[in-house]
């Protein structure tokens, strides 16, 4: 063996052994140094580092916040109803070391453990809750419950923080939203045919108050049309007698001009009266009437 080429052996066992001496932690990132599969160091901080070769080996683990989303469940609330939940959860590491020995530094491990420890802390919170105060009436103080609840075992079995917890979306399972739409169409029809019963009601009692309003004003304005023509025509009479009375045979002669007037308007008309007949005194006599 030449000595170039014991030199080149040498060099790239050197640059091997370098390579596995050195490794660098980024800022998103947490790490723990093993020995032989056992935690030395468990936090890593981030920069470059030494290990022994063949001795030490890191495991990285992504430090940012991650998203485990858990697959749609069905649970039970207070009323025995089945609701399909759909859940998402945020956490991130905190215990490397504890996290390692959970899940092998596996983060689709860890999110198959939190995902299972999210159903079984929301199958204990709904079952706990009505329909209606899962929905909307308690949501909120169910997802801080839940995320409560599961960061403290979380924390304690996995070694992560469970920032936070929310519901996608709550659905009925297909074999109960159909009989729960034909239930909530009945009862809209029900309420719509109340409030048309109660429209109708309504407007009788309003048709028959106009009604009788109308007929009272048309009573009411017959009544003082009537006492208004009384009066005039009591008025009228009056006014006729004192002109009678100042004089007496200009009255009378103005009664027969006017009975003149109307009888022989029509150059037709015929009528067959006596000579010495009274009609014609004022006109036989102009002095008649005295």
């Amino acid at each position: 063996m030449s000595k170039q080429t014991l030199a080149g052996i040498l060099l790239a066992i050197v640059l091997v052994t370098l390579s596995n001496s050195v490794y660098v932690i980024r800022e998103t990132e947490r790490g723990v140094l093993l020995k032989f599969g056992e935690v030395v160091d468990p936090n890593l901080m981030p920069g470059l580092h030494l290990k022994v070769p063949f001795v030490n080996s890191v495991r990285k683990f992504d430090g940012r916040i991650l998203t485990v989303d858990s697959s749609p469940e069905r649970f039970f609330t207070q009323e025995k109803k089945a609701l399909i939940v759909d859940s998402y959860a945020k956490f991130r590491v905190t215990d490397t070391a504890k996290y390692y020995t959970a899940t092998n530094g596996e983060e689709t491990r860890a999110a198959g453990l939190l995902a299972q420890r999210i159903n079984d802390g929301l199958r204990n919170q709904v079952a706990v809750r009505t329909v209606q105060e899962v929905v909307s009436g308690q949501r909120d103080e169910l997802m801080l419950a839940i995320a409560a609840q599961l960061n403290e075992v979380a924390n304690e079995e996995l070694g992560v923080e469970v920032i936070d917890v929310r519901v996608k979306k709550i659905d009925l399972p297909p074999d109960v939203s159909e009989s729960v739409y034909r239930r909530m169409n009945a009862e809209r029809e029900k309420e719509a045919r109340e409030l048309r019963s109660e429209g109708k009601e309504l407007a009788e009692g309003i048709r028959a108050a106009a009604d009788r309003e109308v007929t009272v004003i048309d009573a009411n304005a017959f009544r003082d049309a009537e006492i208004i023509r009384g009066n005039g025509d009591a008025e009228a009479t009056r006014i006729y007698a004192d002109a009678f009375n100042q004089d007496k045979e200009f009255y009378s002669f103005m009664r027969s001009l006017q009975a003149y007037r109307e009888t022989f308007g029509s150059g037709s008309d015929v009528m067959l009266l006596k000579p010495d007949s009274q009609f014609f005194q004022y006109l036989r006599n102009p002095q008649a009437g005295e």
